[in-house]
């Protein structure tokens, strides 16, 4: 796949591929067949900024209006390069603060010609990526990861190992190498000096909290509907990934009102032998009568696309479903070039998830009252980390002693979060929406459906539903035993009851039964060698033992499991 990479600072001795150079700054891009509607950077119209990167503006006629631009004049221009040319148009008149303006998704780099500085910066919600290499005469930038490892060490950085077996992704700035971060969502890096600085922030801000739970419904569905029609591509069919739960049959349901081309829906199951939510899938696309593809996916096609699908992503993802996207994806892309999908329902609304929001729900606000103490604050995090039903209680046994004892007193990324003077549903949700959102759940839609070729889009992620997301109440989110009561409320009349009111039971991927009956083999050969990427790092009689599933009382090793062949087969991916 055609990308692009700069290298700033020390730059005479680069040649390969470079498409536009000054004295500090290099932009590579390996497609030398593409023409100028795909050149990866725009000029500004006084010629001071060089803006480099990806840029997608659902609300480009607003901005348009405010800068009084002509939409007919320039109609004809590739609507990527042309957003990139109206946000440099912005930077010339409001530099920095430009992103902050911007609702849609970008990771740009922007080089000041006169100053001779370079930022970086990345959208509110972090729909796009961006990642920079912190040593050496000559710094790399790049949206994708694996453009600037060539030119970085590759030494495993352990607090993102540790961050990693607990999450089943890397959260916060840090990557699984020690030199190259992440731009975070919502932040600017100057470099050289490559210090984050937040231009948006998100937190608590409850308006109108006197006003019933309709009011808050009414609101927040006059935005999904202008979110959803901004984010269709006029008059080309359209995919949305449905699972048949709430979130991705409204965004299914509100396409199919104001799309007037044809509607496709992708659902996936494991066979007839596993679970599956067909039913509900295949209701909802008959009721917004839609073009409906049903994917089987074996077990044996789980595991071999497994290598590939760690390839096609940054930094690893431990979630079972990272397989599945990659292939309904590419069932998408013999019909569609754009997928909708319904991701960001339950970090926004209150779905039941964490554990920890249950807890709160059930026992009162025992962790707020003495929220301040070191033991309150442990407590906190250890709840959240163990929410994920991940490995996060089995570090001390899973990680070598050595490594163990030099990760134990490290900071997490998450404390200060846990930490605010939010509301704990809130901070719960915040947490979700920065780090699970941006770090594993939009960073795989973006990748996986990129490597398949299609553009995915995720509504409910849309910076402007973030933020009213964070104006709600938090009783209107999960209220009692019910779970994102404002979003049923907003879309109540788009969809069946049976919908609206079923129990949120996610799309569970048969991992369990895939490690006793179907991948135990291969799984044994690829994590007990000697010769294994995680050998240094992980003690491998634990993992023999969750291979022979000794004492597996809750069912959960096929889970950790995953994610270690994950990581491994990310691991040989870049050796």
């Amino acid at each position: 796949m055609a990308t692009w990479r700069l290298a700033f600072g020390a730059v005479d001795g680069i040649t390969e591929s470079v498409i536009w150079r000054d004295d500090q700054l290099a932009i590579i891009y390996n497609d030398r067949k593409a023409d100028c509607n795909q050149s990866p950077f725009t000029i500004s119209p006084s010629q001071r900024f060089v803006l480099i990167g990806d840029v997608w503006l659902p609300d480009r006629s607003s901005l348009m209006q405010q800068m009084d631009i002509d939409w007919s004049a320039s109609e004809t221009q590739e609507t990527a390069l042309f957003d990139r040319y109206l946000v440099a148009q912005l930077w010339e008149r409001d530099g920095i603060a430009t992103c902050a303006k911007l609702s849609g998704a970008f990771a740009l780099a922007v080089w000041d010609r006169e100053q001779r500085r370079l930022w970086l910066g990345r959208d509110r919600s972090g729909i796009r990526t961006l990642y920079y290499t912190t040593d050496g005469i000559t710094r790399w930038v790049a949206p994708q990861l694996r453009a600037i490892e060539p030119y970085s060490a590759t030494e495993l950085d352990l607090v993102a190992l540790r961050d990693y077996l607990c999450c089943a992704f890397v959260p916060g700035e840090r990557t699984l190498w020690q030199q190259v971060r992440e731009v975070r969502p919502g932040n600017s890096v100057e470099l050289p000096d490559g210090i984050p600085q937040p231009y948006w922030h998100l937190q608590e801000h409850i308006t109108h909290p006197d006003q019933p739970l309709e009011w808050h419904g009414d609101r927040l569905r006059s935005l999904l509907e202008q979110v959803v029609q901004e984010y269709l591509p006029s008059g080309a069919p359209v995919g949305a990934f449905l699972s048949g739960g709430l979130d991705s049959s409204c965004i299914t349901a509100l396409a199919a009102k104001h799309h007037d081309a044809p509607l496709h829906t992708y659902s996936i199951h494991f066979g007839a032998d596993c679970p599956n939510e067909l039913e509900f899938s295949s209701l909802v696309a008959q009721h917004c009568q839609t073009e409906h593809h049903i994917l089987e996916i074996t077990f044996k096609e789980m595991w071999e696309h497994l290598p590939e699908t760690m390839a096609a992503l940054d930094d690893p993802i431990g979630d079972p479903l990272t397989v599945p996207n990659l292939l309904l994806g590419r069932l998408a892309a013999d019909s569609v070039q754009t997928v909708l999908n319904g991701e960001g329902g339950d970090p926004c609304f209150g779905g039941p998830k964490n554990q920890p929001m249950l807890i709160n729900a059930l026992y009162g606000n025992a962790l707020d009252r003495d929220r301040n103490s070191s033991v309150a604050q442990q407590h906190s995090l250890q709840a959240y980390l163990t929410s994920f039903q991940k490995c996060a209680a089995d570090l001390p046994q899973l990680l070598k002693p050595e490594i163990w004892a030099a990760l134990q007193s490290k900071p997490s990324v998450f404390a200060p979060v846990l930490q605010s003077n939010d509301r704990y549903l809130n901070r719960l949700m915040a947490l979700n929406i920065t780090f699970k959102g941006a770090d594993q759940i939009l960073t795989k839609v973006h990748n996986l459906t990129r490597a398949a070729g299609i553009d995915g889009r995720s509504p409910l992620f849309d910076p402007r539903v973030v933020e009213l997301s964070m104006t709600i109440p938090p009783d209107y989110k999960l209220s009692g035993v019910q779970e994102k009561a404002v979003l049923k409320q907003a879309v109540a009349d788009l969809l069946p009851e049976t919908i609206i009111h079923r129990p949120k039971s996610g799309m569970m991927v048969p991992v369990q039964l895939g490690f006793r009956e179907h991948w135990n083999r291969q799984a044994r050969s690829l994590l007990l060698s000697r010769d294994a990427a995680i050998a240094p790092y992980l003690n491998q009689t634990l993992i023999r033992n969750w291979l022979n599933y000794n004492g597996d009382t809750w069912g959960r090793y096929g889970v950790k499991l995953w994610l270690l062949v994950s990581l491994e087969y990310w691991l040989q991916a870049r050796q």
